[in-house]
């Protein structure tokens, strides 16, 4: 009886969640249209806060949905960034989603592990990135090369015109060795296109199988850690 009445209270308060973060999303599109197509609202735990995803960007706003609160809110007992934190898994995507026709692949060991990142060739952390990899094991590794920094455009294209792109990669991040002037056409215009889809503002960005973007490096203990998270 006890165990009943329980669940009973888990599904009311879950429904009634639901409810009212249905009643703010309908008040906020009728009295202001101009915040376009509003994709999601959920009450969050923080201050009554209820979240609003619309224009592809994390917001906040009260139960009146008078107020829209737009910026990131810290904890700062555990100094984080609470709105980072929860855009990450708000806007994660469907690995396997990824066009991975882009990307230059590298099996290591049985492959079974998967992580895709974004990487810039003149990046100082992107090169730092390279050899923690070095001693990952046990994965399948699909790099997209973007072009921020200048100069990139022109050894993205050598790498990906080289015969065997993961050894010219490997050639320019670690030996600092570039690649011949690539003779090919060279997707750059399509991996930049694709890193604005994907909200990435910076290299090396990081996605492991449950689809989190993971900006900046890391080293090789948190790496396998990730890789290991079910």
């Amino acid at each position: 009886m006890i165990k009943l009445l329980l669940v009973l209270l888990v599904s009311f308060s879950f429904s009634h969640a639901h409810a009212d973060a249905a009643k703010v999303k309908d008040l906020l599109q009728k009295k202001y249209p101009q915040l376009g197509q509003i994709e999601e609202t959920h009450k969050s735990n923080i201050l009554g806060l209820y979240e609003i995803v619309a224009q592809g960007q994390l917001f906040y706003t009260d139960e009146q949905a008078r107020y829209l609160i737009s910026g990131n809110i810290y904890d700062l007992k555990t100094m984080s960034n609470l709105t980072e934190e929860r855009s990450r898994k708000l806007f994660a995507i469907d690995f396997d989603s990824l066009p991975f026709d882009l990307a230059i692949k590298r099996v290591k060991g049985n492959g079974k592990r998967k992580m895709a990142y974004f990487s810039d060739p003149n990046c100082g952390f992107c090169k730092k990135l390279e050899n923690e990899l070095k001693s990952v094991d046990n994965v399948t590794l699909y790099l997209f090369m973007l072009s921020i920094f200048q100069g990139s455009d022109k050894k993205v294209e050598g790498v990906w015109c080289s015969k065997d792109q993961v050894k010219a990669w490997d050639n320019l991040m670690l030996n600092n060795v570039s690649p011949p002037v690539g003779t090919c056409n060279a997707p750059t215009a399509k991996l930049m296109a694709l890193s604005e889809k994907l909200n990435i503002n910076g290299t090396p960005a990081l996605f492991f199988a449950d689809g989190v973007l993971v900006s900046g490096f890391r080293p090789a203990a948190i790496l396998e850690k990730s890789l290991n998270a079910k």
